[in-house]
């Protein structure tokens, strides 16, 4: 009879913990506390019998909160929090001064009050709250936790997310639906989602959250948008999140009733100080203002012939009494510049040193705009003396939205481990960064992301900021076993699916160096014949020059010289006969020049590409369907479904891209690859004024 009634009670509590039975829809994204197999169980159990936090402040309890729901989740049993340790198998949690910065951690294996147990140490409670998560992960993952000596910090100070968020509740290229932050029931009514929001980010370690777009309006700084902001920073704040804003350069005349925003007269400066003091007083830890200034029409200090140093040392210095900095993205471009890819570098470079000490020049990954590949940007390693951040896009408007496979930790590895031979030729991207920003993916879909493996990116980005030097398979394995389970012929299909996807991404839209080829404005679908825009930059032939003698954009000294913009070292590995990944991008080339590596002519190459990237999307449709019943029906038919758009996308994308080269280069298709499906005139005509995101 006892142990029926232990009995129970045990389902009792499982019952409890899982909650309304619902579909998996991805909601719990990689925090799905499961129980673990019972065999594993076993094994975790003598460690895990109680846990114990030494201190009461609110990231603390945000830490013992999310060790007692994760651990008595995946163990399968109610594990308590008490005030001290009286039984072996302790988790401890206590604050104790370290060498690990102020959100470093120890995890180690020892004894306390006599009793085994597993203790976390930091100097923070911001620590304490990563020290919970990275011992939530080893168990969710099936690592050993009873011989442990982990030391870990963060290598980046700034690991932030940037919402490119509109405060009429659209997402300015977001594939996830609405935006998360509902403005209009603010500050009364606080969404549990943005709680559920502030977890997944303190998960993987992102510690500031940009609420609204970089083309900002103004009315966000008025008080009634603060109270709302001020709500979602007191949500935020126990998980270790600081909320930053995007400001309006030109916020004084929009809203301040001034006539200028110059950024030397003195009564802009005092409306900036006036307005930072105003918003620290309702949030006391602010984190700052993110700011596009001249670039795609937004106003900024060139309105008044200041420098881009002017403008972000005028709002640096009205922020630094509160101690918050400014972001001042890289981002510009106009039509006067005869290289799109140079125009940052060229307005930057010289400003090296310029900028105050609370502003980070905030650079996207490449020259260009996200594109599927790019080189690395020019500028980092370029300006020593100044802080700069690593902007990355992970929504994916230019990589098929949200509906196609393609992992970008990848891509971001690729950039991060870069070597930029600046100021030594053993520097590399991720030595001239102190932070890293991503472009937020997430909205009010279900799923947070839009689809399943979109979830992957917003991990990713995480982790690599978190850890620059991070493998991006390690990464992956650990995120697919954290969400789709550990069996082991999972995680042998989805992380080779995720490791290759990005690259077959390339292959079927932009292979060789080429770039944005894409649907101009909403960047839906292939369209590289388009060259009827008003500005140049703003047409696909602008970036690849086909025409009947070759194909590329010539950055050499013989063309814009772009290629001068890095060192020396970088511009030899650039232009090498065996580096394909860039061939287009930085040289304009014969379409019958033969290519060494390959053997095949630089037409034959293009459309073995274009071939090759839809054959392995193909190949992963294949690989996935393996996996039919050991993955929950709902998420496995969504994943299906997608992963059927991406190879009808891929293959048009293929097609069309074919066929108008065909027409260019006047070459025939090589031996034995089949025709595109419709003739040009088709793929040209097509129109989509109602694409994602438009």
């Amino acid at each position: 009879m006892r142990d029926s009634i232990r009995a129970l009670i045990a389902a009792l509590f499982l019952l409890a913990l899982a909650g309304p039975a619902k579909a998996e829809d991805g909601y719990r994204l990689w925090l799905r506390y499961d129980p673990l197999p019972a065999e594993v169980r076993q094994h975790f159990a003598p460690s895990v019998t109680e846990i114990v936090v030494q201190s009461n402040g609110a990231i603390a309890r945000s830490a013992s909160s999310e060790l007692q729901h994760g651990l008595s989740g995946l163990l399968a049993k109610p594990i308590p929090v008490r005030q001290s340790v009286d039984r072996d198998g302790a988790i401890v949690a206590e604050l104790k001064k370290a060498r690990l910065g102020s959100e470093g951690f120890t995890i180690r294996s020892t004894r306390v009050s006599g009793h085994r147990a597993t203790v976390i140490t930091a100097s923070d409670e911001r620590g304490l709250l990563y020290g919970a998560f990275a011992l939530l992960r080893r168990v969710q993952t099936e690592q050993p936790i009873d011989q442990l000596d982990l030391r870990d910090r963060p290598r980046l100070a700034l690991r932030m997310l940037d919402h490119w968020d509109n405060l009429n509740g659209s997402v300015e290229r977001g594939y996830a639906g609405r935006s998360l932050w509902d403005w209009r029931t603010l500050p009364d009514w606080k969404d549990p989602r943005y709680t559920d929001y502030a977890r997944a980010d303190a998960s993987i370690g992102i510690n500031g959250v940009v609420l609204n777009n970089v083309n900002a309006e103004a009315d966000i700084l008025t008080g009634p948008y603060l109270k709302k902001v001020k709500a979602l920073a007191d949500i935020f704040r126990p998980w270790g999140i600081r909320v930053y804003l995007s400001a309006r350069f030109s916020a004084p005349i929009d809203i301040g009733g001034l006539k200028t925003a110059d950024p030397l007269d003195p009564a802009v400066r005092a409306w900036w100080k006036a307005k930072s003091d105003e918003i620290y007083a309702q949030i006391p830890d602010f984190g700052g203002f993110l700011v596009k200034a001249n670039s795609e029409g937004e106003p900024g200090p060139q309105d008044y012939h200041r420098t881009h140093a002017d403008g972000a040392n005028m709002l640096a210095e009205a922020l630094r009494p509160h101690g918050g900095i400014v972001l001042w993205r890289a981002f510009v471009y106009s039509s006067m510049n005869e290289d799109r890819a140079k125009q940052a570098y060229d307005e930057f470079q010289p400003l090296d040193g310029k900028f105050a000490d609370n502003v980070i020049v905030q650079i996207k990954n490449g020259p260009i705009d996200f594109q599927p590949r790019e080189p690395f940007h020019p500028l980092f390693g370029a300006m020593p003396h100044t802080k700069l951040a690593m902007e990355a896009q992970i929504t994916k408007e230019y990589l098929g939205f949200n509906t196609h496979l393609a992992y970008l930790g990848t891509m971001w590895e690729e950039v991060l481990k870069s070597r930029t031979w600046r100021p030594q030729p053993s520097s590399r991207v991720k030595d001239s960064i102190s932070a890293m920003a991503g472009v937020a993916n997430t909205g009010s879909s279900r799923s947070w992301s839009g689809s399943q493996f979109d979830q992957a990116n917003w991990y990713a980005f995480g982790r690599l900021a978190w850890d620059p030097q991070a493998s991006a398979q390690s990464i992956a394995e650990e995120w697919t076993r954290m969400t789709w389970g550990n069996d082991q012929r999972i995680v042998k299909t989805v992380v080779p699916m995720m490791m290759g996807s990005r690259q077959a991404v390339v292959d079927y839209m932009t292979p060789l160096g080429l770039a944005h080829l894409m649907g101009t404005d909403h960047h839906y679908g292939p369209a590289p014949w388009v060259s009827d825009l008003q500005r140049p930059e703003w047409n696909p032939v602008y970036y690849h020059r086909a025409d009947a003698n070759g194909i590329g954009f010539e950055r050499t000294m013989e063309g814009s010289n772009a290629l001068s913009q890095y060192a020396t070292e970088v511009q030899l590995g650039f232009v090498d006969v065996d580096n394909l990944d860039f061939l287009l991008w930085f040289q304009h080339v014969p379409w019958d020049q033969k290519i060494e590596l390959t053997g095949r002519t630089v037409w034959e190459e293009l459309v073995w590409r274009y071939d090759h990237g839809l054959d392995e999307v193909r190949a992963m449709r294949r690989h996935w369907e393996t996996l039919r019943g050991s993955v929950d029906e709902q998420r496995f038919a969504e994943v299906s479904a997608y992963l059927a758009i991406q190879e009808r996308e891929a293959k048009w994308w293929r097609d069309a891209c074919i066929a108008y080269f065909e027409s260019v280069s006047h070459r025939p298709l090589p031996a034995g690859v089949a025709p595109p499906e419709h003739p040009l005139f088709y793929y040209e005509a097509l129109r989509f004024p109602y694409a994602p995101a438009h």
